[in-house]
């Protein structure tokens, strides 16, 4: 199984929330920046708002492999943060996903068709 390489820096989400691209849907937010790499990096923002420590690491595995399956579409040479929204936590799987392929396509961030 191919891992995820994330963004862990505080620095690093400061950079893309204030200079990177955002588009919102129901569930998420997503930002995005360029990064100069070869490839893209993910971070994932739930806060405690969304609801006790089980319902946001449910949020986070959900959004982390939602992204995970469909990571091969994406133009490469991205940071991209995923902030969920207080709904992601009533969400399921399938409305997840689909708000992580909308805000991507919105972005332009795939290469051909997810």
């Amino acid at each position: 199984m191919k891992q995820v390489i994330s963004l862990k820096s505080s620095r690093e989400f400061r950079r893309l929330y204030k200079k990177g691209k955002s588009c919102v849907d129901k569930n998420a937010v997503l930002y995005t920046r360029r990064n100069g790499l070869a490839y893209n990096r993910l971070g994932i923002t739930v806060s405690a708002k969304v609801g006790c420590a089980v319902k946001r690491n449910l949020v986070r595995r959900r959004i982390r492999e939602a992204y995970r399956l469909s990571a091969a579409g994406f133009k490469k040479g991205y940071d991209l943060i995923y902030v969920a929204r207080v709904r992601a936590a009533a969400a399921s799987y399938r409305s997840v996903r689909q708000s992580v392929l909308t805000l991507a396509k919105n972005l332009d961030l795939f290469e051909g068709t997810p």
